[in-house]
């Protein structure tokens, strides 16, 4: 057993895991976060997408321990109280969702492409990007069309601080 300490959404947290342990199962089995969803074990599929400093990784072929002392954000930790992430906010205003599976994965990506393209992000390059995360129920065009309007509304977040 080994001892990890991390902040996820904000907090500290330290439990005693196996090395072997996964940060997908670290977050929903030990911390209670079941937002983050396990679809393939194998990277294919992206339900399991979070943030790590900063950048999306998949967490079904991340080990816990490898993540230690790093800062963790999860689909619950996008939102501030009961507002929205703006990327939440859109695939909710765009219909870029159908049964909610794929979802969380799906946002947490989308933060990512529009916190490293801006604004300006095209739709080629978010088709492009979000081909790491699969929905059986949708044909993405609704999808890409909320991370098009999330990434205005990021951008007019920001003009305005």
């Amino acid at each position: 057993m080994t001892t990890v300490t991390m902040t996820v959404n904000g907090r500290h947290v330290s439990a005693d895991v196996e090395d072997r342990t996964l940060l997908v199962s670290y977050l929903r089995d030990t911390l209670g976060l079941t937002g983050t969803h396990v679809g393939c074990d194998t990277s294919q599929c992206g339900a399991c997408v979070v943030h790590v400093d900063g950048r999306a990784i998949k967490s079904c072929t991340t080990l816990a321990v490898q993540v230690a002392g790093s800062q963790v954000t999860t689909i619950e930790g996008l939102s501030t109280g009961t507002e929205l992430h703006p990327v939440q906010a859109a695939f909710r205003d765009n219909h870029g969702l159908q049964c909610g599976f794929c979802t969380p994965g799906m946002i947490m990506t989308s933060v990512d492409i529009i916190s490293r393209h801006g604004a300006h992000v095209d739709e080629a390059t978010v088709r492009h990007e979000l081909e790491g995360n699969i929905c059986r129920c949708t044909g993405y065009h609704n999808i890409v069309k909320s991370v098009l309007d999330a990434a205005g509304r990021m951008s007019v977040a920001e003009a305005a601080e």
